[in-house]
């Protein structure tokens, strides 16, 4: 089974209501398979996905040209100060990717750097009020204003997304219809009033320089690594809970939320108990989280990059 490694670059058009999150991408994409091709059609790219075999793993939304800091602690002694400084700079250039670890960690840089000057990110409360027909006004419960954050970005900022495909369930044509799909209709929360919508820039197999003395997987969107044999003593990752929910029509269910999860957040770094291998992707697919759909999945797999590591580390 052929994997390829593909950059999407999306340019955002309105505010985002729900993070870029490669598993809640993911979700999305799967219902608009459902939606363009049909329920067989998504039952074929699905087979084998709790297996090891997924047809596209998605990750998370990263500036242009950069990728997430990877979660290690400090090489040396630092001041709180220097410590404070070094958390703000969370993204690391693509040409770093090859660089051993000092000097890769060392080329990271900070939210304005990434976006641009005056193109970094906001997130704010937007007020929003739902009116009452029948009397033409505001009022309690279902009609009572709410507050909601939503994340602002420049116009058209551009956004990379790093896509695993299989290549014998889909190609990089279907996954960009797949995704200017969804950046038409919107996504996440709020879709239907206008938040979370882009175009698609180009979609381009991906070229990076890797080191060839890498001994650890770096990922870039959550993922599920119980289980899969990596040495936890030599690994590094951030814990997050994830709160899953059904879209389309499941979500107006009588159950439309999934059981809670643990992932590892984007920018984990697992080395294996045994011998390194590089891979396009590591973690596992999740069944059983949902009570609404049996057959429902939650992507537990991230794109994975080589990090040159413990030869740096002194170990």
């Amino acid at each position: 089974m052929a994997h390829t490694l593909l950059r999407a670059t999306i340019a955002l058009r309105t505010p985002l209501g729900t993070p870029l999150a490669g598993d809640t991408l993911f979700g999305q994409l799967c219902h608009g398979a459902r939606e363009a091709w049909g329920d067989s059609e998504l039952a074929r790219l699905l087979d084998g996905y709790p297996q090891g075999a997924p047809w596209l793993v998605v990750s998370d939304g990263f500036p242009q040209g950069y990728l997430p800091r990877p979660t290690v602690p400090p090489l040396q002694a630092s001041t709180p100060h220097e410590r404070k400084r070094a958390k703000g700079r969370r993204w690391i250039p693509l040409a770093a990717t090859a660089l051993p670890l000092p000097q890769l960690l060392a080329s990271a840089t900070n939210d304005g750097e990434a976006y641009g000057t005056d193109a970094a990110p906001v997130t704010a409360t937007v007020h929003h009020n739902t009116l009452n027909r029948r009397t033409g006004s505001t009022g309690t419960g279902e009609f009572a204003p709410y507050s909601m954050a939503q994340t602002f970005h420049a116009a058209g900022q551009k956004i990379d997304l790093w896509c695993v495909i299989d290549d014998e369930r889909l190609d990089r044509e279907r996954l960009e219809l797949l995704l200017a799909a969804m950046g038409a209709t919107g996504f996440g929360r709020d879709a239907s009033i206008g938040l979370g919508k882009f175009s698609v820039a180009q979609v381009v197999n991906a070229d990076l320089p890797m080191s060839a003395r890498a001994v650890a997987h770096w990922t870039l969107a959550p993922c599920a690594p119980q289980g899969l044999k990596f040495d936890g003593d030599r690994s590094y990752w951030r814990v997050l809970t994830r709160f899953g929910r059904h879209g389309g029509a499941l979500a107006l269910s009588a159950q439309p939320f999934k059981n809670p999860v643990l992932l590892a957040a984007a920018g984990a770094v697992f080395v294996p108990a045994g011998d390194f291998a590089p891979r396009p992707f590591v973690g596992r697919g999740l069944t059983g989280l949902s009570k609404a759909e049996p057959a429902s999945v939650h992507q537990g797999y991230a794109p994975a990059l080589t990090l040159q590591l413990e030869e740096d580390r002194g170990a």
